[in-house]
């Protein structure tokens, strides 16, 4: 067989010698090669009897001089001698030296492989052989490369090929995806390497002037060798790096060209399997080797062919060969759907050039684009778009800027785009909208494993698949949040892509991606409209995500804990929340968005405790959201004790400043709007938490009664700042400054006035006729804003106190009437105040002694007294008081204080009239009207402030003592009170405490010596 076959390679090469390819071989430039190779071994030049000898050993393999059968080696160097002298016959022997490379190959992988030498035995004894060839070859190329490089470089690549797979499964061999590995072995072989350095010698050879047949033949062998001759791709692609990836790219374009471009595309998508693997996926391997240090340049030649693709033909340019594929316009129009298609094949690339080429289509790109695409089959083109829609969806990276570029294009002319980006013609808006509608229609598929027509769900199926992954929804899970911004532009059909793409990302990513999702549109929604895109991504995900609201609910919470959201962002979240379960009420025959209502509101609930702290925001705007949101939500039905106290605290807080905010609004003529519908929401959460249990009420009275009297509220109801014994605090900046100090005038004094045994003490304590001390003045609100907020403090504790829920209380029978006020609730208001105005009393004083005994307790009573003149709100809270019968007996104290200094101060007086002391005698009034309604006096003494304004001193002074005397004698004891069912209220039988008629006989002295002015008042004094 082997003669045969030499035979018949030296018949072939002597017909082709009257060829006129062979006429190549011999023109001159053969002749000088094999001149200058016989002028360099003179000892080669072999006479016509000694070439014959040599061609018959060659074709038998046996010596013809000596009868015997050539060695490997020696017939090897046969073959050498006849290459340099019969260079026709070197298809022969190129043919025979492939069994010499073979076996030296098989010799040093064996060697490797029994841990020997490499480069021992008949490894070493080929080797010379195959750098002779080498040399050989080598010479020939250079000094005839037109007639040299071709037929050896796709000898030599061949070859490799050839050897790589035959190797490929020896047990020294590394797997085919070690490539360095690889490399590293095959480059360490003498055989290989050779053959490596004269293609990469021919590849350079036929650089100027046919670089696609060498192409071709490295493209064909690794389509037929791959993977395994993947190595030798990679390291001829490193060689010559811009000269394979455009000639790579170019014989792509043609073998696409050739074999059509549709049965590709089917082959990518799965639909034909045949037997012939199409060269377009060598190219795909190769650029894929190259892409990890040449990934700059594969961009740039992708884009390049590109964009030649689109512009109109020019005469070539001087870098480009005579077959250069942008002088065929059947190449230029395959260039695209071949891009396409390679991009498919390899989404590395894709991802290499999706950035840049975004930024390349602008709209004249985007119309050349049309124009060329408008001349296809109707077939072919929706080929290409389902191409680009899986090559879209199948991104790994900048599907981001992908989808913004689409919706920007497909965006209706009449809606305005942010940013410079020009109108695009309307084919190209078309034909992007049409783009994006099947990018949807084919993620749908994706997310919801649809197949003819077949959608299933693999949150319901009974044997559920695992879940494909998207490239482009992963992309996009980390763009949410600029999703839902665009989301909320609500652009016309611009908003409606979105939104359902939206929906699919949620669904693809599960709950934690449909919990960012949900968060990220209340937290960004700015009116009702924006914030209705939000209810209907619940909808659609409640099918798929069970409890997606409470986990939503949840994640902003711990946003807020995390301080992740600005003032603004929080601002808009709570107000979302909030209108969301007001809307519990409009909508509840809403069906969905009802039920979405109530699932808010019960999860807000939960964390009630989570949103009390931002009631005390340092922005006025995000407090007012909280307490918008706090004085809607519904309550829980159980909460910890802790974190009942710590939002009732946070609420009385928030209260005060929204008071306090609110006349600052109206000092300096703003709009009170916001700070008016801060304080109405702030006064009802204060109910609400009354109205939960009895110690959120005992907590919420406490702390309104103690932030009335503060400091730092004192002045909202009209109140001076206070010190501890009650006296008002004295301005420095009122006193004027003398520049003296008593230290020094009393060691001054002590020096000139000598008491020298005497048990005496002389201090100086300052010069006659300087006066009193200067008392503070403390800027006073505006009337109008001071009564406005006695107003409300008085409102909010009376709906705090007039719960019908508690304690037995019912409501009044005429509904007409304000509700009673609670017995419980005033007493805890009693109580407050007594601890806040006379901290050291004891709560068992409520007997009156004898009035001589308030000598005794001066100095409280002038400190209780002195309260009341820096609180005028006392008064009011003693009326609250009042109408909770019997809580005003547990201010029996207080009553007592105050009334024993204003018995002194009308003993004291000398005025005229009790008009002269306007302040005593208001106190006087409203003090003995607070006794009347809370039944610690009889009708008939309760009457007697009626006359005050029109008596003397000390007449005023001999009512009071009266009084005393009656309170003295009757006990303010709760005891005496029983309760009225029809009235809902305590009541007092006076009938029980014994004879009136004693203490009225002062009154009726002081009426007959004033008849004249107080006849009129006769009747009230009457038993």
């Amino acid at each position: 067989m082997l003669k045969l076959s030499r035979r018949e390679w030296f018949s072939r090469d002597a017909l082709m010698l009257n060829d006129r390819e062979m006429s190549v071989v011999f023109d001159g430039s053969s002749l000088k090669a094999t001149q200058s190779s016989q002028s360099q071994s003179p000892q080669c030049v072999l006479s016509a009897q000694e070439l014959s000898q040599e061609i018959k050993s060659f074709i038998s393999g046996v010596d013809t001089v000596q009868g015997r059968k050539l060695s490997v080696r020696e017939h090897a160097r046969c073959a050498v001698r006849l290459l340099r002298s019969v260079p026709a016959c070197r298809g022969a022997v190129l043919e025979h030296l492939r069994g010499v490379y073979d076996e030296h190959v098989s010799t040093f992988l064996h060697n490797l492989e029994t841990e020997g030498n490499a480069n021992s035995g008949l490894s070493a004894n080929l080797e010379d052989i195959i750098q002779e060839v080498h040399g050989v070859l080598s010479e020939f190329i250079r000094l005839n490369p037109r007639a040299w490089a071709p037929l050896v470089s796709t000898w030599a690549v061949d070859l490799l090929g050839q050897l790589s797979s035959k190797h490929a499964g020896r047990r020294i061999a590394p797997h085919s995806s070690s490539l360095n590995e690889l490399l590293q072995l095959w480059m360490s072989c003498a055989a290989t390497r050779s053959l490596m350095e004269a293609y990469s010698q021919c590849l350079a050879a036929m650089l100027a002037w046919c670089p696609d047949a060498c192409v071709d033949a490295l493209l064909d062998t690794s389509v037929q060798h791959s993977p395994h001759f993947d190595w030798v791709v990679a390291h001829i692609g490193s060689a010559f790096p811009g000269t394979i990836i455009s000639r790579v790219l170019a014989c792509g374009l043609k073998d696409f060209c050739s074999h059509g471009g549709k049965d590709q595309g089917q082959l990518v998508m799965g639909v034909d399997k045949g037997s012939r693997v199409p060269k377009i996926g060598s190219v795909v391997g190769i650029l894929g080797h190259l892409a990890a240090h040449h990934s700059d340049s594969i961009q740039k030649e992708l884009l390049r062919m590109f964009q030649e693709s689109l512009s109109p033909s020019t005469p070539l340019s001087s870098t480009s060969s005579s077959t250069s594929w942008e002088s065929s316009p059947q190449l230029r129009r395959a260039a695209i759907p071949f891009l396409l298609q390679l991009a498919a094949m390899s989404p590395n690339l894709f991802g290499a050039v999706s950035a840049e080429l975004v930024e390349l289509l602008r709209p004249p790109v985007l119309l050349q684009l049309q124009n060329l695409l408008q001349g296809l089959p109707r077939e072919e083109l929706d080929n290409m778009l389902g191409l680009a829609v899986h090559l879209i969806s199948q991104s790994p990276s900048g599907g981001a800027r992908v989808l913004r570029f689409l919706a920007d294009i497909a965006t209706p002319a009449s809606v305005i785009i942010s940013g410079p980006t020009p109108s695009p013609h309307e084919g190209v808006r078309e034909g992007c909208d049409r783009l994006l509608q099947m990018l949807l229609l084919h993620l749908h598929k994706l997310v919801f494993n649809c197949s003819d027509g077949v959608e299933v769900s693999s949150h319901h199926s009974a044997s559920p698949q695992p879940q494909r992954v998207i490239p482009f929804l992963e992309e996009l899970q980390s763009h949410v949040g600029q999703l839902c911004a665009e989301t909320l532009r609500l652009e016309r059909k611009r908003h409606l892509w979105l939104h359902q793409l939206l929906c699919l990302l949620s669904v693809y990513g599960g709950p934690s991606t449909a919990t960012e999702a949900l968060c990220q549109l209340l937290t960004q929604a700015r009116n009702p409209e924006e914030l209705a895109l939000a209810w209907q991504l619940h909808t659609t995900l409640s099918s798929c995500i069970v409890g997606l609201i409470p986990v939503a609910v949840t994640h902003c919470v711990a946003q807020i804990h995390t301080h992740t959201l600005g003032p603004r962002q929080l601002r808009r979240l709570l107000l979302n929340l909030a209108a969301a379960i007001q809307s519990q009420d409009e909508e509840r025959r809403g069906g969905a968005q009802s039920s979405m209502a109530i699932q808010i509101g019960s999860a807000v609930s939960g964390h009630l405790h989570d949103f009390g702290p931002l009631l005390l925001h340092g922005d006025p705007a995000v407090s007012h959201a909280a307490v918008r949101l706090l004085s809607c939500s519904p309550l829980p039905r159980t909460s910890s004790p802790a974190h009942l106290l710590l939002l009732s605290r946070a609420a009385v807080t928030h209260f005060f400043l929204t008071l306090r905010r609110r006349g600052e609004a109206g000092k300096v003529s703003r709009d009170v709007g916001q700070p008016a519908e801060a304080v109405n929401c702030s006064v009802l959460l204060l109910s609400r938490l009354a109205a939960y249990s009895p110690l959120t009420l005992k907590s919420v009275l406490q702390q309104l009664v103690e932030g009335a009297l503060h400091k730092g509220n004192a002045d909202l109801f009209g109140g001076r700042i206070a010190d501890m014994s009650g006296a008002p605090i004295v301005n420095p900046s009122g006193s004027p400054d003398l520049g003296a100090s008593l230290l020094d005038i009393n060691c001054r004094f002590g020096t000139t006035v000598n008491f020298s045994g005497s048990v005496w003490s002389v201090f100086h304590t300052g010069v006659i006729g300087k006066g009193l001390k200067v008392r503070g003045v403390t800027e006073l609100l505006d009337p109008s804003g001071v009564i406005q907020n006695i107003h409300t403090l008085l409102a909010v504790l009376v709906q705090c106190c007039s719960s019908s829920t508690l304690n037995g209380s019912q409501s009044p029978a005429d509904p007409d009437e304000p509700p009673p006020i609670n017995a419980e609730a005033a007493k805890v208001v009693a109580v407050t105040l007594v601890e806040n105005v006379c901290p050291d009393v004891a709560n068992g004083e409520l007997s009156w002694p004898p009035e001589e005994h308030a000598r005794t307790t001066v100095e409280r009573d002038i400190h209780i007294r002195r309260c009341f003149e820096a609180h005028p709100v006392l008064f009011l809270l003693l009326q609250l008081v009042a109408a909770g019968r019997p809580a005003l007996c547990y201010c029996s104290a207080v009553l007592r204080g105050l009334l024993a200094t204003l018995l002194a101060h009308w003993e004291a007086s000398r005025e005229i009239s009790s008009t002269d002391s306007p302040w005593h005698l208001q106190a006087s009034c409203l003090l003995v009207s607070c006794m009347g309604e809370g039944q610690l006096l009889p009708p008939v003494l309760a009457n007697v402030h009626e006359a005050f304004a029109h008596l003397t001193p000390f007449e005023v002074r001999l009512l009071l003592l009266t009084v005393w005397e009656y309170v003295r004698g009757n006990g303010p004891m709760p005891q005496k009170f029983i309760f009225c069912p029809d009235k809902g209220l305590f009541c007092r039988d006076f009938s029980r405490d014994g004879d009136v008629a004693r203490y009225v006989a002062p009154i009726h002295s002081v009426l007959h010596k004033n008849i004249d002015r107080l006849g009129y008042l006769c009747w009230r004094f009457q038993l």
